[in-house]
């Protein structure tokens, strides 16, 4: 099939190299402009714009694909399909409307939950027993056009929003292959969302990794996981920052304020929660390197009864 490909992050790099894999003409890349990274503010390529100039295949990075001569551009190029994974803008009618077989977009969640911008993270947060990947037929709503095809992942108890990001990726690009052999074949079969069962997975910032530990030991953990590893969880100790990377929830209680160290062992420190104990695995204090408790614990010695606080 002739395919363009709309993508920007980590995320839809596996899909666009199955669609080069499996012998489909990439005719055109779309992502999002390049933006200065670092302390340098060089320009950085996206990591779909880094494959596709490797492959010399041609790249667009309109700052708004609504812009008249994009649209002309897209037009000219005689598409089949447009494949959308994390693209990051929202497509007009008249681009939707343009490809024989449709725009199919790649979505990290099992549809009709979790539509938005942040659905793998949300599911850890949230507790879910799975997770998945749905690919879809867009429409001019926000992730609410027919489903196609699904692939469910079971959710480990230790899953992080990273290692499920890596999971799902794999999975999309499989299900996506899957897809575009079906709608050729004319096979596919296309399923309505019930938006009953929809809820929303806001985009994430940073701000939102601040730990409140009024919250009970379980939650916080969860929130650890799946803010892991961006934008992470945080809190505060004597005036700087410390980042959570870890952490296990002890069931039972102790004396204390919320957010009070209440006991300290060679290699564990314990915090009170809104329920339970919330015990600190692997931390990180602002300036400094990654590290298990019982290492920043030798180069920092933190007290019973320290308040951790923003």
């Amino acid at each position: 099939m002739r395919v363009v490909f709309m993508g920007t992050p980590d995320f839809a790099v596996e899909t666009l190299e199955a669609i080069i894999k499996e012998g489909h003409e990439v005719a055109g890349v779309v992502t999002q402009p390049d933006k200065p990274k670092g302390r340098g503010k060089n320009m950085q390529f996206t990591p779909v714009k880094e494959i596709a100039v490797a492959r010399g295949i041609p790249v667009y990075q309109p700052v708004r694909v609504k812009e008249l001569e994009f649209i002309e551009e897209l037009k000219k190029m005689n598409l089949e399909v447009i494949v959308v994974v994390a693209f990051g803008q929202i497509l007009p009618k008249e681009i939707l409307d343009m490809p024989k077989y449709g725009c199919v977009n790649v979505h990290a969640s099992l549809l009709p939950k979790y539509r938005g911008a942040a659905p793998i993270q949300w599911a850890v947060i949230d507790g879910e027993k799975e997770s998945g990947v749905t690919t879809m037929l867009m429409e001019e709503g926000l992730d609410t056009g027919d489903m196609l095809k699904k692939t469910v992942v079971p959710l480990e108890k230790d899953e992080t929003g990273g290692s499920l990001h890596d999971k799902l990726a794999a999975k999309g690009a499989k299900l996506l292959i899957e897809t575009l052999k079906e709608l050729q074949a004319g096979t596919a079969t296309r399923t309505k969302q019930d938006d009953s069962l929809s809820n929303y997975a806001k985009m994430l910032d940073k701000h939102l990794g601040q730990i409140d530990f009024t919250k009970p030991a379980e939650e916080i953990e969860r929130l650890i996981r799946g803010l892991n590893p961006w934008p992470s969880a945080f809190t505060g100790i004597d005036g700087k920052t410390l980042k959570i990377w870890s952490a296990t929830v002890i069931n039972r209680e102790a004396e204390g304020k919320f957010g009070e160290v209440v006991e300290v062992n060679q290699d564990s420190i314990l915090v009170k929660t809104g329920n339970g104990l919330l015990q600190l695995d692997e931390v990180q204090l602002e300036g400094k390197k990654r590290m298990e408790t019982d290492a920043f614990l030798r180069g920092y010695p933190v007290e019973v009864g320290t308040i951790l606080s923003k």
